[in-house]
């Protein structure tokens, strides 16, 4: 089969010199999509076909009822009280305020599933508290940048929704049938590799607070407790409505996610009662930016991926990969460095959508990865890429919150970039950290 190298570097230089001169990532797919087109002769009704059948697809739709459960649960006052919660749990241990800032991360995650929402809203509470009782600047915004990253593989996640998308395009591009991926079993293939991360996290918070000796938080009455517990477990009763829903059979992702956001929207307006009625007007423009973004974003990449799939790339990059080392172990590992490197440059979403019908030929077709393994693989990787510079989006946020420089940010993220490798080496290698629950709960489906 003849392959066109003059199309392929069309392609890809395209999009990288779009990308260097800061072209938004929809508009670099697009533009390169539509060029190559051109070049191969391609009909613009084509490509324009592909990008409107890329949004039309039914388990899209859960994606806009996620992100308007999370502008509700964000608006509503939810922050404080998941950090009372944390403080009520691990506030007692030395260092405590950091232990809650990695723990509120871990309940804000199951909410929101966005790690630029987290570090915007629980940061703004969390690290002037941290400032305030002695913690270093670095330190906070550090610590609360990372943990952030928790929540992109604590479930409910957006960005599952769009690798269970991204596999089925990939396994129909790679010339198979349709593969489909279970929401649920990636929902339950999160919880073990996002607790890992935030143990790890803790672990390593609570040496450099002995270290450093950082103070120890305040103490709660039995009393004070309770009601700290019942207020908080509310808000957290929106993941288990998403996640129980699916995993029993009861609800379907999207019809989980349209009811969590009732839930939330009752929870939030008529019993915490902290924002007004008047405000979800606010809600649900910011939301429909933010859907523009994703689906815009989504149809763009489905006309890259179009041509990736013409130009017979997947196929050739797995040729690739496999000429440098059949080994399964090493290809892992080249793909994680490949995957970090690429987190650094650009944004989580489109590189799954980018990466996706590439390396799932290669792991999953080809060795046999399991699916869910891959995608867990994979959205750990590219969390690690929001708080790593150049773009780390959730490391901007976290500066400009912490109001310090990038470049000081950046330094008290280090220790706990060797807390998510571990995590990454560990969920990369040990299938049953991600495939224990999936299997146990979801056996079959």
């Amino acid at each position: 089969m003849i392959v066109d190298h003059t199309g392929i570097t069309l392609l890809l230089a395209t999009f990288g010199v779009l990308v260097l001169l800061r072209v938004p990532i929809t508009f670099c797919l697009a533009i390169s999509a539509i060029v190559t087109g051109i070049y191969l002769n391609v009909p613009l009704e084509a490509i324009v076909k592909v990008m409107a059948d890329g949004v039309m697809n039914f388990s899209l739709l859960a994606i806009p009822f996620f992100i308007i459960m999370g502008e509700i649960m964000n608006e509503g006052g939810i922050s404080q009280r998941l950090v009372n919660l944390a403080n009520l749990l691990v506030g007692r241990l030395p260092g405590g305020l950091a232990m809650v800032n990695v723990m509120d991360s871990m309940f804000f995650g199951g909410i929101s599933g966005s790690a630029v929402a987290d570090v915007s809203s629980l940061g703004s509470i969390v690290i002037p508290m941290m400032k305030k009782q002695g913690y270093d600047d670095e330190f906070a915004v550090g610590l609360t940048v990372c943990s952030a990253c928790q929540g992109i593989i604590i479930p409910p996640s957006h960005n599952m929704i769009i690798y269970a998308f991204a596999v089925g395009s990939a396994s129909q591009l790679a010339g198979g049938t349709l593969l489909v991926v279970s929401v649920g079993k990636l929902f339950l293939g999160g919880y073990l590799p996002g607790i890992l991360m935030g143990i790890t996290m803790l672990i390593i918070s609570l040496v450099i607070a002995i270290r450093r000796k950082y103070p120890r938080g305040k103490g709660y009455t039995l009393k004070e407790g309770l009601f700290i517990l019942l207020d908080g477990a509310l808000a957290m009763f929106t993941a288990l409505i998403v996640v129980g829903g699916v995993i029993i059979g009861i609800f379907t992702a999207t019809e989980a996610a349209a009811f969590a956001v009732i839930y939330a929207f009752i929870v939030t307006f008529f019993i915490y009662r902290d924002a007004p009625l008047i405000r979800f007007v606010k809600i649900l423009y910011s939301s429909l930016k933010t859907l523009a973004i994703v689906m815009s974003l989504i149809a763009a990449a489905s006309a890259y991926g179009y041509l990736l799939s013409r130009l017979q790339v997947p196929r050739l990059t797995t040729e690739f990969l496999l000429s440098i080392t059949d080994n399964y172990y090493l290809l892992l590992l080249l793909i994680n460095f490949m995957l970090l490197a690429l987190g650094c440059i650009m944004d989580m979403a489109p590189l799954i959508l980018i990466c996706t019908p590439i390396l799932f030929p290669v792991l999953v077709l080809k060795m046999g990865m399991d699916p869910v393994h891959f995608g867990i693989m994979l959205l750990l990787n590219l969390s690690i890429g929001l708080c790593t510079p150049p773009v780390g989006s959730a490391l901007f946020v976290g500066s400009a919150v912490g109001k310090i420089p990038i470049e000081r940010a950046s330094k008290g993220c280090i220790p706990f970039y060797i807390s998510m490798l571990i995590t990454l080496m560990l969920v990369t290698y040990i299938p049953a950290i991600t495939l224990f629950l999936p299997n146990l709960l979801m056996p079959g489906k």
